[in-house]
């Protein structure tokens, strides 16, 4: 055997013991999920929201968000978000060519109000990604499972198109 085919066999070997000692199947890492979106509130519009960071929109899923593997007690997330609280105001439109007046359309954007909340995670075996619900009173809930949203095992059942209280509890 050649010198060269020892050092390339001790270089194999040595890559494969590597390798098998960063195997870690067994340890608690995370994984990459898509991010969904629902608001419940029919007087409002979420513009934006992050999970840990990661920003996302309700218009479907957005790539992605780190979810731990395996499920432990305390696990949370930190939300953030933005809404209009009147998506259905008229902005006036520019005289001349396309586009919203500028000037109103900062008036209107000057009433968007930003929320943050921990929300804790409820208990999951699999994840399929990260949901969050965001409910009248600047609520919000969160699911990392398997189930899709209305099946009978998701466990989020609060209705959408809710109305806002006039006074929320504290």
């Amino acid at each position: 055997m050649s010198h060269t085919t020892k050092l390339l066999k001790t270089f194999f070997f040595s890559c494969v013991v590597i390798l098998a000692g960063c195997d870690q199947s067994g340890a608690s890492g995370s994984s990459a999920g898509n991010i969904r979106g629902y608001n419940h509130v029919a007087s409002q519009h979420v513009n934006w929201f992050t999970v840990d960071g990661y920003r996302a929109t309700l218009s479907g899923n957005t790539c992605c968000v780190m979810i731990p593997d395996k499920w432990r007690p305390g696990l949370t997330v930190h939300i953030e978000w933005e809404i209009d609280p009147n998506p259905r105001e008229k902005i006036p439109m520019r005289k001349e060519g396309a586009g919203y007046d500028q000037k109103a359309y900062a008036q209107h954007k000057a009433k968007y109000i930003k929320y943050s909340a921990d929300v804790p995670i409820p208990e999951y075996e699999n994840s399929a990604g990260m949901s969050v619900h965001f409910l009248p009173c600047q609520k919000v809930k969160v699911y990392a499972g398997i189930a899709s949203y209305g099946a009978d095992t998701y466990p989020i059942k609060e209705p959408t198109n809710m109305e806002e209280p006039a006074t929320c509890p504290k």
